[in-house]
């Protein structure tokens, strides 16, 4: 699977192209602005880009309007299939948001059955009770994600609703030639369903990927054969920013030993969750770690645990942004270009070394060294072996274990390190060591 290589770059185009919060119904070319992004992604080592909603939709893209139609504040399906061949032409590939959960209040399936009630064909697409009554007055209750009357949720158990779903998914790998999927709340969603739309794109595109978005709990209930290729690792995502807050790397190397460790016992052995420091939802990383400083460790720790790392945009250059401040919207800003930063150009050499090596990319994970400050931990495959090390500390740190031979490169630097007397890391320093045969 192609997605084991990956670097991902999140865009929620929204956002991004500066679109009106509300949909105003008044049609813009605006997409057309991510074409100049193509080249950034590409230098930036991502080869994979994830779009947020870009459907048409009532406002921020997860209450959909129409799973056919792009937004018109963001343009029309010959804009949409013009940004993914530009991104496919610069190697990479596109996976976009599928909000199959839940639909807006303007869905024409639910309009329909908010103007003809018992009488509508698709009420029961929908989890309905006529005896009673949402703020909205409808003159029906309905099942609502979360208690959001403004996301209606679908039915998943109705077979109309599945089979026009998966056609939706034909209809956009047909017309966009999207490569895969990251569906919201997975957690949500009806496993059955999650199963029927495995076996479909398997079917339809070779190595279509499905990526979920979960926030807690046994990951394998969604990821495995049959299932999801993937989900969000937010048990680590907490875990990096807090354990360089606290000063405190034992809980993120914790998590990781307990995910992905030697033991028969670990629950993800051989998985490839995704990972990321920030995205759409949450705090931006130079906003939430307290030490300016750790910023470049977070990514280095990112690009050197398992999984498929991510990137959101705008953060590769260190913008910040508070969720508590301004809400979602203060998280997806809009950009009229990229900016370059010496932060940009760490993660380019970040998400190069990764991608040059079999062992960051698909390898396993042994703690070798771990400190309230430091770490060093092992990824292996056949053939390669890489000690990622990273000190978080301002003072520099001479670190001791079995480091398995004499000499290592560096793959960030490309110099020779000497084990002889212990590795000498750098205040603040991160290194990706691939060790001699």
């Amino acid at each position: 699977m192609w997605a084991e290589h990956a670097v991902f770059y999140q865009i929620y185009p929204l956002g991004l192209c500066g679109a009106p919060q509300q949909n105003d119904g008044v049609p813009a070319h605006r997409i057309l602005a991510l074409k100049d992004w193509a080249a950034h992604v590409e230098a930036l080592g991502a080869n994979a880009v994830y779009l947020s909603p870009v459907f048409e939709s009532d406002e921020h893209g997860y209450d959909t309007r129409d799973y056919r139609t792009l937004d018109c504040r963001l343009g029309t399906n010959e804009d949409f299939r013009e940004v993914v061949r530009t991104f496919h032409a610069h190697g990479v590939r596109v996976v976009i948001d599928a909000v199959f959960n839940h639909v807006g209040r303007n869905f024409w399936a639910f309009r329909d059955v908010r103007e003809k009630k018992w009488d509508s064909a698709y009420k029961d697409w929908f989890h309905l009770s006529f005896d009673g009554n949402t703020a909205y007055n409808d003159g029906f209750w309905y099942e609502a994600w979360e208690g959001c009357y403004n996301l209606v949720k679908l039915n998943l158990r109705n077979p109309a609703v599945v089979d026009y779903l998966l056609d939706t998914v034909r209809f956009w790998t047909q017309e966009f030639d999207v490569d895969g999927l990251r569906l919201d709340v997975a957690y949500c969603l009806d496993l059955d369903f999650i199963r029927r739309l495995r076996a479909f794109t398997d079917a339809l595109k070779p190595e279509f990927f499905l990526v979920g978005e979960t926030l807690h709990g046994d990951y394998n209930r969604w990821v495995g054969d049959g299932l999801l290729h993937s989900c969000t690792n937010y048990e680590c995502y907490k875990g990096l920013y807090s354990s360089l807050n606290s000063m405190n790397l034992f809980e993120l190397v914790h998590s990781l030993k307990r995910q992905f460790g030697p033991e028969p016992w670990t629950l993800y052995k051989g998985k490839q969750l995704f990972s990321f420091v920030d995205n759409h939802d949450v705090t931006r990383a130079a906003s939430i770690l307290t030490n300016p400083r750790h910023l470049p460790l977070l990514y280095a720790l990112l690009f050197g645990m398992p999984g498929i790392p991510c990137v959101y945009y705008g953060s590769e250059w260190g913008e910040q942004a508070r969720k508590q401040s301004g809400g979602d919207w203060n998280l997806r800003p809009a950009f009229d270009a990229p900016r370059h930063t010496e932060l940009t150009a760490w993660i380019a050499r970040l998400a190069h070394a990764r991608r040059s090596s079999a062992a960051l990319c698909r390898g396993d994970f042994m703690d070798k060294l771990l400190t309230n400050r430091q770490t060093i931990f092992q990824r292996r495959v056949d053939g390669e072996r890489v000690l990622v090390a990273v000190n978080a500390d301002a003072a520099p740190f001479r670190a001791h274990c079995d480091y398995g031979c004499g000499r290592a490169t560096d793959l960030l630097t490309g110099r020779d390190v000497d084990f002889g007397g212990g590795l000498e890391l750098p205040p603040y320093g991160a290194m990706y060591l691939r060790c001699e045969r």
